[in-house]
């Protein structure tokens, strides 16, 4: 048993540095690992510390990393971000079911209101308008039957003109109602319809009490006699011409719907040429819905309409060939093209 002053294992170690075992370092020769003197990254890579492990050197050194609060600020400003280079609807996603129905609530009010203000507004000219109305049978002269028939023309003619003067608004409202939902290249088309349905609306209006309305009552006016004397009341007369413009106004829009169908491709001009017979058939029932129960009125819609529709195959022609589909008779004519 060896005592206090025996050799001790540990102190008979080489104290050395150089019977050290050599390290990771030297074994894989880091110096040598170093970018060659004349390569453009020579100078950013300094002499690594030459200290072993554990013998307190000073850390190794490396390269600066950029931050990224030093980045350009010259960024070119008609770069897109993520949210607008998205050719979808724009605020879709950030409103719920809630904010369209309150929007839609909106639309509604601002819409009555108008429609209310613009009936006050004609309430004063109402006994004017009812002059207008009349022009054409004046001198039969109009009667009313019933104590309030008088007053309840008047504000029916009042409400129905206020709506008529309205109408653009009340369209282009709700057409901002749908807009934010609508992708850029359906607004560029929708916009240009919407005004069409305005003017091609207020036009069938125009073309009905000017030209055929009076033409209508002068010839129902002409099988009275001596004997059968005209006795017209305020109230009829009044439904009567309001139907007839009516109508008027809404088969004038063939032209714009001929030329959304032959846009997507539904119809083409020798179709709608090869269907003309049954487009007749079509044209007088819709005549006989809409006007009133007599042959000359539903004569008087049905020409004009079977003019606007010899005019809507003119127009498909122009979108078929816009659009580059087939007309209807070529091989191609179950396909359609994309157009430009």
């Amino acid at each position: 048993m060896s005592g206090p002053g025996a050799d001790d294992p540990r102190d008979q170690a080489p104290r050395d540095d150089d019977a050290r075992p050599a390290g990771p370092r030297d074994q894989l020769g880091f110096d040598e690992l170093r970018p060659a003197p004349d390569h453009p990254a020579a100078d950013e890579f300094p002499p690594l510390p030459a200290a072993s492990v554990g013998d307190g050197g000073d850390p190794p050194r490396f390269p600066p990393v950029d931050d990224p609060d030093d980045a350009p600020d010259d960024v070119p400003d008609d770069v897109p971000d993520d949210d607008e280079a998205d050719d979808g609807p724009e605020d879709e996603a950030r409103m719920g079911l809630l904010d369209h129905l309150d929007e839609l609530r909106r639309v509604l009010i601002h819409c009555s209101v108008a429609a209310l203000l613009a009936t006050i507004l004609c309430w004063f000219w109402s006994e004017r308008l009812l002059d207008l109305l009349i022009a054409p049978i004046a001198e039969e002269g109009v009667y009313f039957t019933a104590p309030n028939e008088a007053f309840l023309t008047r504000l029916k003619i009042a409400a129905a003109c206020g709506l008529f003067t309205v109408a653009p608004f009340i369209f282009f409202r709700f057409y901002g109602f749908v807009l934010p939902g609508l992708y850029r290249q359906e607004r560029r088309v929708v916009t240009p319809l919407l005004i069409a349905t305005t003017a091609l609306f207020y036009l069938g209006v125009g073309f009905a009490y000017l030209v055929v309305v009076p033409q209508v009552v002068t010839f129902m006016l002409s099988f009275g006699t001596d004997a059968l004397a005209p006795l017209i009341g305020v109230g009829p007369y009044f439904g009567f011409v309001s139907r007839l413009c009516l109508a008027f106004g809404i088969v004038f829009e063939l032209p714009l719907l001929v030329f959304v169908l032959s846009w997507l491709g539904v119809v083409n001009p020798r179709m709608l040429l090869r269907t003309w017979r049954f487009a007749v058939v079509i044209i007088a029932t819709l005549a006989a819905v809409l006007t009133p129960p007599d042959v000359i009125s539903q004569v008087m819609m049905a020409g004009p309409v079977l003019v606007l529709y010899l005019g809507s195959v003119l127009v498909s022609l122009a979108v078929t060939r816009h659009r580059h589909l087939p007309d209807g008779d070529g091989p191609d004519a179950d396909s359609t093209g994309d157009g430009d």
